[in-house]
């Protein structure tokens, strides 16, 4: 099979697929990428399933997630700051260089999210330096604002830029995520001053479908069921000179209930119509 030029498959979009398979799957369809998460990593192994990727000739595109910095109590931050070292780890060994971090939400009774986003630049500075030493780079991903209280108070690239610029560019990048960010306005001026900054660590895609499922967040759309250009944000992303991955990343119930190779054959083919 041809490869599929740039396209990576999150494994959470075929969640269905054991680790094998997901292997397996992606090289039958042409994918070279793929980008794992950690708990199923963790049960397979991680250095088994480095090995499993490895020899199959694909490329780890990202690992989610980190993250969950906005705690208070210093035994909950200092436990947060060790689960990320982990990640680390767990990064380096599976050969990427692209840690997802994903913020978290409000503690408990708080209500002020502009000390909850300092906390978040706080553990950042602790954990910057050590994730370069292993060669990973922190990416952090904005999400929608729908999540600020409970699991994201970052929720703009705007605001996700603001925290990264405090570190180095090669320790720490952002996500441009089109479920997260289709409906800013302010968005292609902020892809192009990540791009300028050599801050784009990871470019994701997942559409957006209405209505919203109960709870949100396994309600991403297959690509072209909602409302995104899709090809709208990969010209403004390769405008600014990334030409890594792009990866698909879909929570989505009815998908985890289909055959899987039946989920790639269509992410491939749209993929292809409406993103190249």
């Amino acid at each position: 099979m041809n490869p599929v030029p740039r396209l990576s498959l999150n494994q959470e979009t075929i969640k269905q697929w054991s680790l094998p398979e997901l292997v397996e799957g992606c090289v039958k369809a042409g994918v070279t990428g793929v980008g794992l998460w950690r708990e199923p990593v963790q049960r397979y192994g991680v250095r088994a399933a480095a090995e499993l990727v490895r020899d199959a000739g694909l490329t780890v595109t990202s690992l989610c997630r980190g993250g969950f910095f906005t705690a208070i109590d210093p035994e909950r931050r200092a436990a947060a700051l060790a689960d990320n070292r982990a990640a680390v780890d767990e990064a380096a060994a599976l050969g990427t260089d692209t840690l997802v971090l994903v913020s978290g939400g409000l503690p408990a009774g708080s209500r002020d999210l502009f000390a909850a986003r300092e906390r978040v630049a706080d553990a950042l500075a602790r954990l910057a330096p050590y994730a370069a030493d292993h060669g990973v780079r922190l990416a952090i991903e904005p999400l929608h604002p729908m999540y600020a209280a409970d699991r994201c108070v970052v929720s703009t690239l705007a605001q996700a830029l603001d925290l990264a610029t405090r570190f180095p560019a090669d320790q720490v990048g952002v996500v441009v995520d089109t479920y997260h960010l289709w409906w800013d306005d302010t968005v292609a001026a902020q892809i192009a001053r990540a791009g300028a900054g050599g801050r784009i660590a990871a470019f994701q895609l997942a559409d957006w479908i209405t209505p919203l499922p109960e709870g949100a967040l396994l309600g991403r759309g297959q690509l072209g069921d909602g409302s995104v250009d899709f090809r709208w944000f990969r010209e403004r992303v390769d405008a600014t000179g990334y030409t890594g991955p792009i990866e698909v990343e879909i929570f989505n119930p009815d998908l985890w209930a289909r055959d899987g190779a039946e989920v790639l054959a269509e992410v491939v083919g749209r993929y292809r119509e409406l993103v190249l």
